[in-house]
């Protein structure tokens, strides 16, 4: 089937930037593009659920012109502006929960350093587990409040816990310059405070809660890196968020209001 075919008989999802208007619900599957490395991770998927990880989505085939098929995981998924919901105590705590329920099933996993795993958000420095990358409101299935699943596995690659969490903590604190971010997450958000319910959910150690301050910088300009590499090949969707989103001068706004509250975020996380 193609995507033409998926889009007449399926249900168009929403959410993300990277495959806008490919993925698509037919009953209790989703197809979607499937990502270069796709035999490494429907491998990963599946050992996930052998070591007791079952938040994620399971793998049922690839088609013939590059799809996959994976099983649609029901459940409530927040887009921006990010309702109040999604925005809450208890929110923030569990998706700490979950992505610390994710690295124990990967920590137990082995990883193919060889496998083609994605370079675009992986960890600059590496590590022992595969990292999700990615998990932002819109890659995170809730029901009655609480994270419950995690999807798009496509940025996955090897790296720190420690990194993953800093990768979660841009979406969900956010880690953004608070200028830009009440355009997104609407109300008042105690970003010190928040950073550090994140960390208690997942249950970050000393040590990996005072790199994480600088760890969440070092990710920032990952994503820059991400979004620039878009904006150079053209990508419209990427170079229409850019002009919406306050260009090139917003991202030095926050990288330069992360250094500015460093220690304020440290202070917060070790307290």
């Amino acid at each position: 089937m193609t995507a033409g075919d998926a889009a007449a008989e399926g249900e168009a999802l929403v959410g993300g930037m990277v495959n806008v208007g490919a993925v698509f619900r037919r009953g209790e599957l989703v197809e979607r593009p499937a990502p270069h490395n796709a035999r490494a991770l429907h491998a990963h998927l599946l050992a996930l659920k052998e070591h007791g990880f079952d938040a994620a989505p399971t793998p049922v085939r690839l088609t013939a012109d590059g799809r996959e098929q994976l099983t649609f995981i029901p459940g409530d998924v927040a887009l921006p502006p990010f309702p109040h919901w999604v925005l809450t105590e208890t929110a923030l705590e569990s998706v700490g929960v979950l992505l610390r329920r994710l690295h124990r099933a990967s920590g137990a996993i082995e990883v193919d350093p060889h496998a083609g795993w994605s370079g675009e958000f992986a960890d600059p420095l590496g590590g022992p587990l595969l990292c999700h990358n990615d998990v932002c409101p819109e890659n995170v299935v809730f029901r009655d409040g609480r994270a419950a699943a995690l999807i798009d596995f496509d940025m996955a690659a090897p790296g720190r816990p420690v990194w993953d969490v800093a990768m979660a903590s841009r979406y969900w604190v956010p880690m953004l310059d608070p200028a830009f971010a009440i355009s997104l997450y609407p109300g008042v958000l105690d970003a010190p405070a928040r950073l550090r319910i994140l960390a208690d959910g997942y249950g970050l150690s000393p040590c990996e809660r005072a790199e994480l301050p600088v760890t969440i910088e070092q990710a920032t300009e990952t994503c820059r890196a991400f979004v620039a590499r878009r904006v150079a090949d053209g990508d419209p969707v990427y170079l229409q968020a850019l002009a919406k989103r306050g260009g090139w001068e917003r991202w030095d706004r926050t990288q330069a209001w992360l250094v500015a509250n460093r220690e304020l975020f440290a202070a917060a996380l070790l307290r």
